[in-house]
């Protein structure tokens, strides 16, 4: 359903990206006789591929409602952000077009997090469930995601082809994070239709693992949370854990954090393990 479309903010939101971009930004000469800052009208005309006319009569806030194609092409010869691509769909009455893929660029402030948690594990996850950054801590309690080639970084791949799926009937942990991992991966299919990586993992681990089948086949959709995970780490023990996660809208992914309770023998075992650090590693 189409929304009321703002003439006038589309016009001047137009003119600011425009005098934003450089000429040399698109590839384009500057020359010696440019007036206005940025590019000229018939430059983006030129790059969005539509008549010099109907560019100019947008930015004067006279023209038609443009089309999903129109806007598409305007926001990539702009050179528009994400956020800035959904304000020119809301401005022209459109639902913004939905991310082409899960990104995998990790905030500088989230990486800079991470290193600030040296005693606590955590990791950044993407709606594909790709690991892409984590702590020393993490390493030493999970496994050295550093040695592990980048395809084998994600939850659901190691979830569902390890020996950890053949617990899904007798541990209760277990069963929940498949079920809810599973749930979660189809709300990021929504999201991101278009993904082939998300299709090809689907495929992939239904075709190795029944269980995943089965799970992804009920249709069940759900945002995953916070909840507890249970262990036997090889060198401090058992642990009882809790997993939190904190999401970072901007960019689709989730900071996944383990913590204990403390006085508990969990506690004191996590903080051995911070002590024994990287030579934990050798012995996943």
């Amino acid at each position: 359903m189409l929304g009321p479309m703002d003439r006038q903010e589309l016009a001047a939101f137009l003119r600011s990206r425009r005098a934003r971009v450089q000429p040399a930004d698109v590839g384009l000469k500057a020359g010696t006789r440019r007036r206005t800052p940025g590019l000229r009208r018939e430059e983006v005309a030129q790059l969005a591929g539509m008549s010099v006319d109907y560019y100019i009569r947008l930015e004067q806030g006279r023209g038609p409602r443009p089309s999903r194609q129109i806007l598409a092409a305007l926001a990539r010869a702009l050179r528009l952000t994400d956020d800035e691509r959904g304000h020119l769909y809301h401005l022209a009455g459109e639902a913004p077009e939905p991310p082409a893929a899960p990104s995998k660029e990790v905030p500088p402030g989230i990486l800079h997090l991470l290193d600030r948690l040296d005693d606590t594990p955590a990791y950044v996850l993407n709606a594909r469930h790709d690991i892409l950054a984590w702590n020393p801590l993490a390493a030493a309690l999970m496994t050295d995601f550093a040695a592990l080639p980048p395809g084998d970084r994600n939850v659901i791949r190691w979830l569902f082809t390890s020996r950890v799926a053949d617990r899904y009937d007798t541990d209760e942990y277990v069963a929940e994070l498949a079920a809810e991992s599973v749930a979660d991966l189809r709300a990021a299919a929504g999201r991101y239709p278009g993904d082939a990586g998300i299709a090809d993992l689907v495929a992939e681990v239904s075709a190795r693992s029944p269980l995943f089948a089965r799970l992804w086949d009920s249709g069940e959709v759900g945002i995953r949370r916070g909840n507890r995970k249970r262990m036997v780490h090889p060198l401090v023990g058992p642990l009882e854990l809790h997993c939190d996660v904190l999401y970072v809208p901007e960019r689709d992914q989730r900071v996944v954090l383990y913590t204990t309770t403390p006085g508990t023998p969990s506690h004191d075992a996590l903080k051995a393990l911070r002590e024994i650090g990287q030579e934990s590693l050798a012995a996943h």
